[in-house]
Order: C-alpha cells, then structure tokens, then sequence
C-alpha cells in the first residue's frame, strides 16, 4: 500500500534538547495510527514537523506525496489537524464557528453539524461561555468534518467523558472507512488498542517500538503448572522461565496450536491472558526504563 506519512531520520533539537532523534516512519494510506507516550516523548514535535510548523534539524519528511518544508502549503491542504490545546475564537457561537472554517475551507458547515448533534453540543452557546469538554467537541467537529484525506489528532478524547469518547473513535473508525487516514496520539491504551491498525511508541523522542496491532492481538501470555517436568515446547511458543514445572510464555501464533498442545499434556493449571498494548508499552516505559 502507499504511505501517505513517510519520514527520514527525521530530528529536531531546540539548542542542547533533543525533541526528535533519527525518526523513521511510514504509515499507510487508510490506516489509523497511534503515537505513543508520555509527555516530552515526541509527539507533538513529529506532529508539527509533519504539518511545516517546525523546520527540522536534519531528515525529511513527506505528507501526502508533499514534502513537509517547501511544499508546506499543500500538506496543510490535505490534512485536517487538531491541537492538543485546541484554540477557537471565544467571542463566536459554537455554530459561527462551524461557518467560519467552512467558509475558509470553501465547504458546506452540514456535516460539522451533524457532527455536533451526535456529540450533543450545544452551538448557539458562545466559545467563552462553553467548558472545556465543550470547546474539544466543537474542535472534534469541525476538524473531522472536513474532506481532508489525512486527519492528525493530537488527544482528541481529553476532557470528554465516557460517551463522547465512544463517539470520537466511532468517528476515527468511520474515516477509515471511508478510505481516510488518521494518526492520533493518546495516554488512553484502551482507546489504542481498540481503534489503531498500527502504533509506534516514542520515549526521549525516538521511536523504541513499531507495533502492528493485528500481530499483538494473536499473542497471549500462557502460565501453566505441570506435574512432570515441562518437554519440548511447539514451535510459536517462546519461553520466559526456567522452572521445569512451571511454565511461563508467550506465543506469537494462533493460539489453538497451544490449546492442542496442552490438551496432550499433564497439565494441572492453565491461565492464558492476552499480551495487551499496555504490556509491550511497559517494556519501554517501566520504572525501571524511565
């Protein structure tokens, strides 16, 4: 498939400070990605060197076939982005607001709309008088209603409550549907796991982990008690202990090879449990790595 995100030992340093070191990325074109980590990894650096709004120090990067300096202006016009610290003009209603974007984007404001309905925002309220859960959905709306084909979201479920969230990454899901690509950068593994084909995970501003998310769902971590010393294991299962009784592992393939295998044995306890994002984040990201 074609990337439409491409970077190149991508790096930016403000004087001695390292933001983003030697980034190489592609993402695909109808996928949603996920950008992991905490604060100061590198998210927002790479989401800004993305769009033009950072030069960076050394790499390239492309968006949409564009490159991210000198044709800056065309990757703007093929991205829809939402801040973290969404700003918006406080003295405009919610819906002034919608027809003002529209406007700059020379399209109909009915879908940003539609959009707000779904979330129930109440747009004739003022952006001054709106909390700030308030302000985020009327971003979400307008920025998802456009026609871009990349949307970048940078915490797109912060200070919404449960519902809105589950509308929000209904939305994610719908854009990829309809052939759009979305990157998103989250703390939420839940919302990750669930919504993301792929993530990468960023500690001191580089890329420690690429993770294909329909490879992390096949993997389970199995933990099982035999009565005689443990043999030889099937081939997928790789093995995290040395007990010979106790088995510790985590297979990489189908798990019914597994379950046919351990049937066959003298096995007196099993417990099997996914692997889970929150799990291969931790390897990075543990006290013990931090």
């Amino acid at each position: 498939m074609t990337s439409i995100i491409s970077t190149d030992q991508l790096s930016k340093s403000f004087g001695t400070v390292r933001a983003l070191h030697q980034c190489t990325l592609g993402v695909e074109q109808g996928q949603v990605f996920g950008l992991l980590g905490p604060n100061g990894a590198g998210k927002s650096t790479l989401i800004r060197l993305l769009l033009g709004f950072l030069r960076p120090t050394s790499g390239t990067a492309t968006v949409a076939g564009f490159n991210s300096i000198s044709q800056s202006l065309e990757v703007r016009k093929n991205t829809a982005y939402l801040p973290g610290d969404a700003r918006l003009f406080r003295g405009m209603r919610g819906r002034d607001a919608i027809d003002f974007f529209a406007s700059l984007r020379r399209t109909s404001p009915r879908q940003a709309r539609q959009l707000a309905d779904q979330i129930d925002l109440d747009t004739s309220r003022r952006v001054a008088w709106m909390s700030t859960g308030m302000r985020q959905k009327l971003a979400l709306a307008i920025t998802v209603s456009s026609e871009t084909p990349l949307l970048i979201l940078d915490e797109p479920t912060a200070n919404l409550d449960p519902t809105a969230r589950g509308i929000v990454l209904d939305w994610v899901r719908d854009a990829r549907s309809a052939g759009r690509t979305v990157m998103f950068s989250s703390h939420v593994m839940s919302e990750v796991e669930q919504t993301c084909d792929s993530v990468a995970i960023l500690r001191c501003g580089a890329v420690v982990h690429r993770q294909e998310m329909s490879e992390l769902r096949q993997q389970h971590r199995i933990r099982a008690h035999f009565e005689r010393p443990i043999g030889e294991l099937p081939e997928g299962l790789a093995r995290l202990n040395d007990d010979p009784h106790q088995l510790v592992a985590q297979t990489e393939t189908n798990l019914s090879t597994v379950l046919k295998w351990l049937a066959a044995t003298d096995v007196d306890a099993v417990e099997i449990e996914p692997v889970g994002l929150a799990s291969v984040y931790d390897r990075f990201h543990s006290a013990e790595t931090t």
